[in-house]
């Protein structure tokens, strides 16, 4: 026996049956956990560190004024970056204010002014520079402390020449011509013993002979020194030198 039904095909699924709309495919993001705050810090140190190593061996240097040849372009107490590779791309050239080993004192680093380059002839007189028989150019802040002017057969300071200078060397003065002893002396530099050009000063402290001096047992002359240092440290800053072109 058949049994009849009056249904639709699909009618009630119409009408009961609401299919769910589709979902997007759930996305699972994996959250990176942060370097710690202290890892930052120590890895920008290390790179700080790490940079200024690397420009203090092939790049730059720090030097220490500890006479006054170079007054008053230089004083006791300027400390002085020097371009190490200034020579290294270029030729020195008169002006230039020059870092390097005295041939004749090894172990020893100078610092003068270049005046005269290979080729050239130098000559002084009655403490006048003559670079290729025409007065050279003056230093802005060279000077002369001594009025006398002694003759070439007791020094050669203020009365020398006529010289060539030889291939490959240069000829330096200090720029307290009166103080200083350069080429006048012990003759001309080889461009090998040159160490770099200085570049500026960053830093002058004015030297102190009544500041106390280390000497056993060490501990009290610590914070002796400590004191006398902080408690003069403002009046012995020369500020108004830091940063000064050389």
């Amino acid at each position: 026996m058949e049994t009849g039904y009056d249904y639709q095909p699909g009618a009630d699924l119409d009408q009961h049956y609401k299919p769910e709309p589709p979902q997007a495919p759930e996305i699972k993001e994996s959250l990176r956990q942060g370097k710690p705050r202290w890892r930052e810090y120590v890895e920008t140190i290390v790179i700080a560190l790490l940079a200024a190593a690397l420009l203090r061996i092939f790049v730059v240097s720090a030097y220490r004024v500890s006479s006054g040849s170079m007054e008053d372009t230089l004083t006791t107490g300027d400390y002085i970056f020097v371009n190490k590779l200034a020579y290294n791309f270029g030729e020195p050239k008169t002006g230039d204010i020059v870092v390097f080993e005295n041939p004749f004192d090894p172990g020893k680093d100078y610092i003068k002014r270049l005046v005269a380059i290979e080729g050239q002839t130098v000559e002084i007189v009655d403490k006048i520079l003559y670079i290729d028989g025409q007065v050279a150019e003056i230093p802005e802040f060279s000077k002369h402390i001594d009025n006398r002017i002694l003759p070439e057969v007791l020094s050669s300071r203020d009365n020398f020449g006529p010289m060539q200078v030889p291939g490959g060397q240069y000829f330096v003065m200090g720029d307290n011509r009166d103080d200083s002893q350069d080429s006048r002396f012990w003759g001309c530099v080889d461009k090998s013993y040159f160490k770099g050009q200085a570049i500026f000063i960053y830093f002058s402290y004015e030297p102190d002979p009544q500041s106390p001096e280390w000497k056993a047992p060490y501990v009290v002359e610590f914070f002796e020194i400590a004191f006398y240092n902080l408690t003069r440290f403002p009046s012995r800053l020369r500020i108004w030198r830091i940063g000064e072109m050389l």
